[in-house]
């Protein structure tokens, strides 16, 4: 399993979590500032971009591992984790998992399985794209030859219609299409049972200890954010307004604005 890893700058370690359908690309308004002060590692994940496209362990606790090994490649001891959509489980999984590793854990626009708080937002049933995409070989079929379309719609629909850079637009194209790049884009919504499950089980086995922040814009809003709520020791939540799902893509400023005092912030008497 290799994994494509885009790095920058010196400092303590952000290690940056995207979710689908993207690549490491989602951080790149993001990763120079932040490169300012730390060091930052952006990793396209399992069966994205220029990832290995591999057979199965999309659940977030593999995607967990991966990123565990990641760290432990690279010699880092501690850092930052940052995950948004799809990346959101695995960097909470190995915030429960190692919190001697991960000091301090951002996650956006996401769910953490079926942990309660998000009753609101499913209140109506969840995004008609779950469905679609967790019938094994469907969505491939049908999606090869129009990948560029379907990735539009979920940017514009993710930008609240403002779009992305188009180099940025052109990346994730290249890296979602075809059916085997399809059909690992879509392995994360099949592997959403047993990702849901190691949710559960981590949080019944324990806490999560480091400090958190929870970000939410449109359209999870604070779901995510009432969901770690009960389970949390340290936690602060945000709503960005007027801000659709790609949060680092479309309002990298006020993105920055939560994360730059928040990864700076000195250690609590728990030595995170």
């Amino acid at each position: 399993m290799e994994l494509n890893v885009a790095l920058a700058g010196e400092g303590p370690a952000v290690l940056l979590l995207h979710g689908s359908p993207h690549t490491w690309q989602l951080w790149i308004r993001v990763m120079g500032p932040l490169a300012e002060h730390h060091r930052v590692i952006a990793p396209d994940l399992r069966g994205a971009g220029a990832s290995t496209r591999a057979a199965d362990g999309y659940d977030a606790g593999t995607l967990a591992s991966d990123a565990e090994a990641l760290l432990d490649a690279l010699a880092v001891r501690s850092a930052a984790v940052v995950g948004i959509d799809a990346g959101t489980p695995p960097a909470f999984l190995l915030a429960m998992r190692r919190p001697d590793l991960v000091r301090r854990l951002v996650v956006m626009e996401s769910l953490l399985g079926g942990l309660p708080g998000a009753e609101e937002f499913l209140a109506r049933g969840a995004p008609w794209w779950f469905g679609f995409h967790a019938v094994p070989g469907l969505a491939e079929t049908v999606l090869t030859g129009h990948e560029d379309r379907y990735v539009d719609w979920f940017l514009g629909t993710g930008s609240l219609g403002e779009g992305v850079d188009p180099a940025v637009r052109d990346a994730f194209v290249r890296a979602y299409t075809g059916a085997e790049a399809l059909r690992c884009a879509f392995s994360y919504y099949r592997a959403l049972p047993t990702s849901s499950e190691q949710v559960r089980e981590a949080v019944a086995g324990g806490r999560l200890t480091v400090p958190a922040m929870a970000i939410g814009a449109h359209p999870v809003g604070r779901s995510l954010e009432r969901q770690l709520r009960p389970v949390a020791d340290h936690l602060v939540g945000h709503l960005i307004e007027d801000c659709g799902h790609i949060i680092p893509l479309h309002r990298p400023e006020r993105l920055l604005d939560l994360l730059d005092p928040f990864l700076a912030a000195p250690r609590t008497a728990h030595g995170r």
